[in-house]
């Protein structure tokens, strides 16, 4: 498998190692040289000098043999523009780092759809923690061909979303309005902008794609 990092940061760096250690293909895209000097001796990978969030910094992975492309620069803009960049050209799979919340939306409207915000994510787990709860028992449970999809109500289907006809194994489990959870019961009226969580089957993460996508473009 060939992974490319976008930024050499502490999780960059750790992620990068974990996976070298266990036999796959690392590339690294830093621009500063200075860091990539301090890591050339202890990275056995290969690295790139530039921005990539540039198109042809990118395009010097051969991004159609790339499984992941992981932007993880401390930069929410430039992982952003990066994400895109990189799904234009192909990359097989797009993991996008986030420290803003609020931009957390965004991505989801522009279909960036494996989008980490790591200090919220640490953050609930060890006020979860605190509670008794643990968070690992839950994405323990997502196995086999299930799979969790989330999208933005956009206005086009606001008062559509309700009746939608979703695939089979595939059913609305909760959503968050203004950053508040809940749980729809039947003929629940969606609004504009209420975040949605689906679950469903593997199989039906194209069509979702598709029909949420296109919705949120027109």
């Amino acid at each position: 498998m060939r992974a490319v990092f976008l930024g050499a940061g502490s999780l960059a760096t750790m992620t990068a190692r974990i996976l070298m250690n266990r036999g796959h293909e690392v590339i690294i895209i830093e621009q500063d040289k200075d860091r990539i000097d301090a890591l050339t001796d202890e990275f056995a990978c290969g690295f790139i000098h530039g921005d990539g969030s540039k198109p042809a910094i990118l395009r010097e992975t051969d991004p159609r043999d790339v499984n992941f492309l992981f932007c993880l620069t401390g930069n929410d803009q430039i992982n952003i523009i990066a994400s895109l960049v990189g799904r234009s050209l192909g990359f097989k799979r797009v993991i996008t780092k986030i420290e803003d919340p609020e931009f957390v939306h965004i991505c989801v409207e522009l279909g960036l759809t494996d989008t980490i915000v790591p200090d919220q994510t640490i953050g609930r787990y060890l006020a979860d923690m605190i509670e008794g709860q643990d968070l690992l028992e839950l994405s323990a449970m997502i196995k086999d061909e299930a799979r969790v999809f989330s999208f933005i109500v956009h206005p086009a289907i606001e008062d559509a979303i309700g009746s939608l006809e979703l695939p089979d194994q595939c059913r609305i489990i909760c959503l968050y309005r203004n950053g508040k959870f809940k749980i729809p019961e039947a003929d629940f009226d969606f609004k504009a902008n209420d975040e949605v969580v689906v679950l469903t089957h593997s199989r039906n993460l194209g069509w979702l794609n598709d029909r949420f996508a296109a919705q949120t473009e027109g």
